[in-house]
């Protein structure tokens, strides 16, 4: 990886208003958690309530492959899309270094929104109870957000409008589609990050309903996240400079 390019991208995306936007709509699930907390009905399980319904669907259904969204398709896509791309490209440095040097920051920042939220949501709901069930959330979010990253900045590279896609890949496919067919959650991040959940955490399923095995989850997550990146490279090896998406 180039430092330079790292650091470049790091202020690149930690400067732009939609960071600053996102860090608000991460505050959502915390404030969730404190309602359920000091206002919520006695008779609920906390560790159910915070597990499916802050956690699973705020947070991993819809907080992080938003923020993953942003920052995936804003580390590469933005400077393909106002042409500044060009001077990247034009210097000595290898695509495979180029796209690492910006998928990491990307997930970096990504974590560094999502992960907290995690945490501070998970032992506010559940009162300091189920730590190790906040913790495998925390290791399945961060997890997950390189896999969603490594996609978006993949769909940055491939068109112009990835941030539509991405759109239509998390709303439509991811919370739609995986819900009402089961064969489809072999290609759903969010299915992955539960069954690494389900691994670490071994809890009932009243309280975490995976569909995938834990290790199967871990492999696709490699697995894709390595084909999503290695796409990434090659297809940024035939770009073009003034191609358009």
């Amino acid at each position: 990886m180039n430092a330079v390019v790292l650091s470049l991208t790091a202020r690149q995306l930690l400067s732009r208003r939609r960071t600053l936007l996102m860090a608000g709509f991460a505050l959502l699930p915390v404030a969730v958690a404190v309602v359920f907390r000091f206002a919520g009905d006695s008779e609920t399980d906390p560790a159910e309530f915070t597990s499916k319904a802050v956690l699973g669907a705020l947070v991993v259904s819809t907080l992080l492959p938003l923020v993953a969204l942003v920052m995936g398709t804003a580390a590469l896509g933005a400077e393909i899309e106002d042409g500044t791309a060009v001077y990247l490209l034009a210097k000595p440095i290898s695509r495979q270094e180029i796209v690492l040097s910006k998928l990491l920051p990307a997930w970096a920042v990504t974590s560094a929104l999502v992960v907290p939220v995690v945490v501070a949501g998970g032992f506010i709901g559940m009162g300091g109870d189920e730590p190790g069930l906040v913790a495998a959330y925390a290791v399945g979010t961060a997890l997950g957000g390189l896999v969603y990253c490594a996609i978006f900045l993949a769909a940055s590279v491939i068109t112009s409008r990835a941030l539509i896609a991405g759109l239509v890949y998390v709303f439509i496919w991811e919370n739609t589609v995986t819900r009402l067919f089961q064969g489809t959650r072999v290609l759903s991040v969010r299915h992955y990050i539960s069954g690494v959940v389900d691994l670490l955490s071994n809890v009932p399923d009243r309280v975490l309903d995976a569909k995938l095995g834990g290790f199967e989850a871990l492999v696709l997550m490699v697995a894709v996240g390595a084909l999503a990146t290695l796409y990434a490279v090659r297809r940024l090896e035939r770009f073009e400079i003034g191609e358009s998406s």
